[in-house]
């Protein structure tokens, strides 16, 4: 009986062994699937806007406040919101001629606020040097020129790498308007997390530039 017991025994810890030694598979890392709605458009056109575009139906149209620590420049800056993507699409206007802080260069390399008239080439320089602020984390940074169906023209910026911002553009009739646009996440960037919902909006982002429009407004 007593060998019986200590062969049962030793049988155990053998089993136990072989079991904590097996091989095994670890499972790679992953990342939540994403669901994402099929791209519809509407149009956003009110009254005393001077632009008028198609936005995605699944986004919400609401004035942007966060960059104004005081009265804002014009009532025109808006935000895109995609609550469902945890996205937003930045949309600054300038009235060429008004006055608007900029970022200005300094030898060190930092870049220093200044006020300034609206010039076309200096809202222009602002949009550059805004999109290689990014240079530092950016694995690259291209600049493609835009010229849509409607006569609207600018420059598009794809920033590569984990940038606050990869998708970023400006557009202008050079004499009476500015607009610049920006995507932002509201979580910390992961270009290999992101890159789905990258690639979605991407397309959105193409089909408001496609259809934007001034809009002559009266004095």
């Amino acid at each position: 009986m007593t060998n019986k017991i200590l062969y049962f025994f030793l049988v155990a810890v053998a089993s136990t062994f072989f079991s904590c030694n097996s091989n095994y598979s670890s499972k790679k890392t992953g990342y939540s699937k994403i669901v994402l709605p099929a791209h519809q458009y509407t149009l956003f056109d009110k009254p005393d806007y001077p632009y008028s575009f198609e936005y995605p139906a699944y986004s919400n149209i609401v004035k942007d406040s966060s960059f104004f620590t005081g009265k804002p420049e014009n009532d025109y800056w808006i935000n895109v919101d995609f609550p469902s993507l945890n996205a937003k699409i930045f949309l600054s206007y300038k009235i060429i001629g008004g006055k608007s802080t900029y970022k200005i260069k300094q030898a060190s390399g930092n870049y220093k606020d200044s006020i300034g008239i609206n010039r076309f080439d200096l809202m222009v320089n602002d949009a550059f040097n805004l999109t290689n602020k990014n240079d530092v984390i950016a694995s690259s940074i291209d600049e493609i020129s835009i010229y849509t169906p409607n006569g609207i023209s600018g420059v598009f910026f794809k920033v590569g790498g984990n940038a606050a911002t990869a998708k970023q553009f400006f557009l202008s009739d050079t004499v009476n308007n500015f607009i610049r646009g920006a995507l932002y996440f509201n979580s910390t960037p992961n270009v290999d997390s992101l890159k789905p919902v990258q690639d979605f909006l991407q397309i959105d982002i193409e089909h408001l530039i496609n259809t934007f429009k001034w809009k002559k407004l009266p004095k």
